[in-house]
């Protein structure tokens, strides 16, 4: 894991100090010498509690991966604040990556995970911050293997930015695509929607909201990996509806199947909490993101045991059958039918309706 900045060589003030000694992240931390070990031997990596491997390597892990197809995914983590109710922007950035593996079929086997870093944040901030990110990687069972680290001046960046890439085994049962999703396949949803972009809205400064809701933020696999076993092929899409939606997801899944969608309002697990959020906000919780949920496509005969594989489950004990898909069609429109009995159109967002929440 290597480590630099914008500035060249560490200020006279810093040289010579350690990070322990320091409140906040200085420009010279970034700066490749002492104070760039110091602060990865004292802070990084102990706080990610990674394995001696990254230690010993200068800019890439050597994995032993398995024969068979695997997965590759790369994010960046911008959330603001960097800590809310339910989880942090170390927490997110682990779940985010594993989950992105773990619906298109893949078990996570490693990640990396790099740092932009803003001058001036704390460092028991930061520590805090990437103990939760080491914890989430422990839960989610897989290790981070290498990694980067950059120093920015006050103006250049929002406290943390974090990026990540991640390696999965794909399941060989998996034969997830969206070309698959046919006419009378159930959709399923694993819980209530809304409470990740929610629960960030709700600690943004001069909002004065005080919501009674956690982030979902939570890793995936277990779940999917359980849909794999007990419907193979029966299982024909996932994804993890982060920004934009189960409303950004369902349009886009419409699109590439060439086929239109029914949902229904009354089979939407609700969460009370979160829906009053969403009126105050004006909001429509189909647009609001998520970071553990998962919705799926599956055979029309396979959709009551998806429902109860997925309840098995904490975070897929409110899982419900939405929708189905429905004939070919040149438009493919998502429909919602509502509990009055009339219909809308569910249509993608036009831009971001809530920024900066992953």
């Amino acid at each position: 894991m290597s480590v630099s900045s914008q500035q060249s060589a560490p200020s006279a003030k810093c040289r010579g100090d350690r990070p322990v000694d320091q409140p906040t992240i200085q420009l010279a931390h970034g700066g490749g010498g002492e104070l760039t070990s110091q602060l990865l031997e004292e802070v990084i990596l102990p706080a990610l509690g990674i394995s001696r491997r990254l230690r010993d390597l200068a800019d890439a892990a050597s994995l032993d991966v398995p024969a068979g197809r695997l997965a590759f995914t790369t994010d960046s983590y911008v959330v603001q604040p960097l800590e809310f109710p339910g989880g942090d922007i170390g927490k997110l950035a682990i779940c985010g990556t594993v989950n992105d593996l773990a619906v298109c079929g893949a078990r996570p086997l490693a990640l990396s995970l790099s740092l932009v870093i803003q001058e001036g944040l704390e460092i028991a901030r930061l520590r805090r911050l990437l103990e939760s990110a080491g914890r989430a990687a422990r839960q989610a069972g897989v290790e981070v293997v290498t990694g980067d680290t950059k120093v920015v001046e006050r103006t250049a960046c929002d406290g943390l930015i974090v990026n990540t890439a991640g390696v999965g085994e794909v399941h060989p049962a998996a034969q997830l695509d969206a070309r698959r999703v046919g006419e009378g396949d159930v959709l399923v949803l694993s819980g209530p929607l809304g409470e990740h972009g929610l629960a960030v809205m709700g600690q943004r400064s001069g909002l004065g909201l005080s919501l009674d809701l956690l982030s979902d933020c939570a890793p995936l696999w277990p779940l999917a990996a359980a849909l794999l076993e007990e419907l193979g092929s029966q299982l024909k899409f996932m994804r993890d509806p982060t920004r934009g939606g189960l409303a950004a997801t369902l349009v886009e899944l419409s699109r590439s199947c060439g086929r239109g969608m029914e949902i229904r309002e009354a089979d939407l697990p609700a969460n009370r909490a979160a829906q009053a959020a969403a009126a105050i906000l004006g909001l429509d919780l189909l647009s609001v993101a998520n970071e553990g949920k998962l919705v799926a496509a599956v055979a029309p005969d396979a959709a009551d045991r998806a429902v109860a594989v997925l309840r098995r489950f904490d975070l897929g004990r409110r899982a419900a059958a939405i929708g189905r898909v429905g004939a070919p069609s040149e438009e493919a429109v998502v429909e919602l039918l509502t509990r009055a009995g009339g219909r809308r159109l569910v249509q993608m967002p036009y831009g971001e309706e809530l920024p900066r929440i992953c």
